[in-house]
């Protein structure tokens, strides 16, 4: 059973880096242009999220609301997208998070594919600077999907693009709504971060370090047999 395990599907940010950092800064930067408080605790909901949407949560913070037009909704988060861009052209394969490297090469090593859905629109440019992007078979974005996590579809292009049975595909997540994505593609899910946060998971691990083929595996094989 274990060994049907056809393919493995990333999340990016919080799962194989950690750019988390920089997309907090770049939308407190955004926050502060326009008066508004942004905290670190309430960019906790900007996990997972789709750009847009991230910006129509930052401006549900604002004490005196107005309503911007779709054009400067575009140019607020294009202004965001490009501090972002800037801050992460610092990234290398030093920044990979502790047990990903050994977990990628595990996985290379039986045969089994690689995939990413990310809901930035920057994971093209994340990966070839952390030096993966030729390490992995399909790498989906926003940009190529209608609709972002908890919709199912950029596991499921994953797959598609892997020609692998989404039944037999393990998903590593970070984020409650990705955890929700896996689950709605019929994947097995594993998340990163605390177990409280999780109750869908298949398994939680607290850390990427914790990460391990074997423990994945034999959990895999055990929901497979309704154990």
């Amino acid at each position: 059973m274990k060994e049907q395990i056809q393919a493995f599907i990333f999340d990016l940010d919080g799962v194989i880096t950690d750019t988390a950092e920089y997309h907090y800064l770049a939308w407190k930067a955004i926050a502060d242009e326009l008066g508004i408080e942004f905290t670190r605790a309430f960019n906790e909901n900007l996990k997972g999220v789709s750009r847009m949407d991230s910006l129509k949560l930052l401006l549900s913070q604002a004490k005196d609301r107005r309503e911007y037009t779709a054009q400067e909704m575009e140019e607020l988060a294009d202004r965001k997208n490009k501090l972002y861009q800037t801050m992460i052209e610092k990234v290398t394969p030093s920044d990979i998070l502790p047990g990903i490297n050994e977990l990628l090469s595990e996985i290379k090593r039986r045969g089994i594919k690689l995939g990413l859905a990310s809901a930035s629109k920057n994971a093209f440019f994340a990966m070839e600077r952390l030096g993966l992007k030729s390490e992995f078979g399909a790498i989906v974005d926003s940009s190529k999907i209608a609709n972002n996590k908890p919709d199912p579809e950029v596991f499921l292009k994953a797959a598609e693009m892997l020609q692998v049975d989404p039944a037999y595909c393990i998903g590593v997540e970070d984020a409650v709504s990705g955890v929700q994505a896996i689950k709605s593609a019929g994947m097995f899910a594993v998340a990163i971060g605390d177990r409280e946060a999780f109750p869908h998971a298949d398994l939680v691990l607290e850390r990427t370090s914790q990460l391990d083929l074997a423990q994945i595996a034999t959990a895999f094989a055990s929901a497979a047999n309704g154990n």
